[in-house]
């Protein structure tokens, strides 16, 4: 395994423990992880609104929102972004009206939760999420969104289901800051707990899941860290940067 130059990490269930704050022992791990001239960045499915203030907080370069849809930097310049295509957005609205499922909609510049803009071709769009309690509505929606071609589907919990453009996920994105910052994903460790996290635990130089991750996730990766309410960011870190430095 190379040097380990940038962490990426997840936001929810992962950098946040469930009282959806950032632990004092997590922020120390990240601070002397800096201080030894390694990145960190988050790498969130949340939209840039509600992310950035814990980015700024930690002091962080650089912030990826929404699955990977766009990159940020701390100085809330926007590096990248790919959105999801009206027609498509158009298509997620019908299905979600079929199965009667919650919703939420983010476009660029505003989060729509339970309901749903009469003027969709208005926005620009980054992703569409179902909710569910009910295994097979789920199921359902998932084998439709299967048979479509210009989609990336994951999720970030249990219940829901996210919609992203074709291409955008937290690994390509992370990609995009390496190259910005020279250099590879071999360098890269990243930490995660979803199914939207799994692509960049598995093209990462070293990916970690947490102890609370799904077991896809645990499966996609190298290590298996404590969960997020057990300091599991801090440990991983630890465990695999501090002590090389």
């Amino acid at each position: 395994m190379k040097e380990i130059k940038m962490i990426a990490l997840d936001m929810d269930g992962t950098l946040l423990n469930n009282q959806h704050q950032v632990s004092d022992v997590n922020k120390t791990a990240i601070k002397r992880a800096q201080d030894n001239g390694v990145e960190v960045i988050i790498s969130t499915g949340r939209h840039y609104q509600t992310s950035s203030i814990i980015a700024k907080e930690l002091g962080l370069h650089y912030l990826i929102t929404v699955n990977g849809s766009e990159i940020w930097t701390m100085h809330g310049d926007l590096i990248a972004r790919q959105t999801l295509d009206p027609s498509i957005v158009m298509k997620l609205v019908k299905l979600r009206e079929e199965h009667q499922t919650w919703a939420w909609l983010a476009s660029v510049d505003k989060i729509w939760r339970g309901e749903t803009p009469e003027d969709i071709e208005a926005h620009e769009w980054l992703k569409f999420g179902f909710d569910t309690d009910a295994p097979e509505i789920k199921e359902k929606i998932n084998q439709t969104l299967s048979e479509w071609e210009d989609v990336e589907v994951s999720n970030s919990s249990l219940t829901n289901i996210e919609v992203n453009a074709v291409g955008v996920n937290k690994a390509a994105a992370i990609e995009k800051v390496c190259e910005r910052i020279g250099i590879t994903m071999d360098q890269v460790m990243t930490a995660g707990d979803s199914l939207n996290d799994i692509k960049m635990i598995e093209l990462a130089g070293l990916g970690i899941a947490m102890g609370n991750a799904q077991e896809p996730v645990k499966k996609a990766a190298d290590w298996v860290t404590a969960s997020n309410d057990e300091d599991g960011v801090a440990l991983a870190i630890e465990k695999w940067v501090l002590s090389s430095t």
